[in-house]
């Protein structure tokens, strides 16, 4: 107990001293974290919305697949982007592999589906109620889905978050693709696990309290976002 309440003694220490160590490996995670999570917004979203306001043949088995895509293991993501962007893989010219690009992938394709079906959920919704006007007045399917994304704004923010907070607390994907290197792909979650192993727990617990402090605001912004959507509309 003892040692515990040095180690977090120190890590409240880091924190407030802005340690220099620590504010790189957050400021990496939330690079990545965040060009993820946008990256899965920007193909997920749309996507999302084309099966709320579209009927067509294998529909239904996409909506499957990217429901089922919401519980993938990370470490099957980073193990087939590793097949990818290995040397010896259809993508290894490009050089991605042990660099942060293929981190923002592996995290962009776990973020890509909880974006797509959070979307579809809001899209339907709003089809179901407004879709028999749109149909009558002509709109195609690109505008419908661009009308769809913007009358949901509060939604769509909730569906960013989530995907956000997804990206940035994933570990196995981004260790098989990033290798952890130090001042280059090394984040929080891979160096907490990493300084864990090598005793080091004040590194380990100032990491952990500013991931867990990131992820509380998040979940509380998308809890905001979420009661000021329910409100009536005057």
């Amino acid at each position: 107990m003892d040692e515990f309440g040095r180690a977090l003694g120190l890590a409240v220490a880091m924190i407030l001293r802005a340690d220099a160590d620590l504010v790189a490996i957050v400021g990496l995670s939330l690079r990545v974290s965040l060009t993820a999570a946008a990256l899965g917004f920007v193909l997920g979203a749309p996507l999302g919305a084309l099966l709320a306001a579209t009927r067509f043949p294998g529909r239904g088995a996409l909506l499957v697949l990217v429901n089922a895509l919401l519980g993938l293991p990370p470490v099957v993501v980073g193990l087939v982007l590793y097949l990818l962007v290995s040397r010896s893989g259809p993508l290894g010219s490009l050089g991605l592999l042990f660099t942060p690009g293929a981190m923002v992938i592996a995290q962009g394709a776990l973020a890509l589906p909880i974006v797509a079906a959070l979307s579809h959920r809001t899209g339907e919704a709003l089809w179901a109620e407004y879709g028999d006007a749109l149909r009558v007045d002509g709109v195609g399917t690109g505008r419908a889905i661009l009308i769809l994304l913007a009358m949901a704004p509060a939604p769509l923010v909730t569906a960013f978050l989530a995907a956000f907070g997804r990206a940035i607390a994933e570990v196995g994907a981004i260790l098989m693709v990033g290798g952890n290197i130090r001042g280059y792909t090394r984040t929080m979650t891979t160096s907490i696990a990493l300084e864990t192993s090598r005793g080091d727990l004040a590194l380990a617990l100032g990491l952990g309290l500013v991931l867990v402090s990131l992820t509380l605001l998040v979940s509380a912004a998308a809890f905001g976002l979420n009661r000021v959507a329910a409100l009536p509309r005057a």
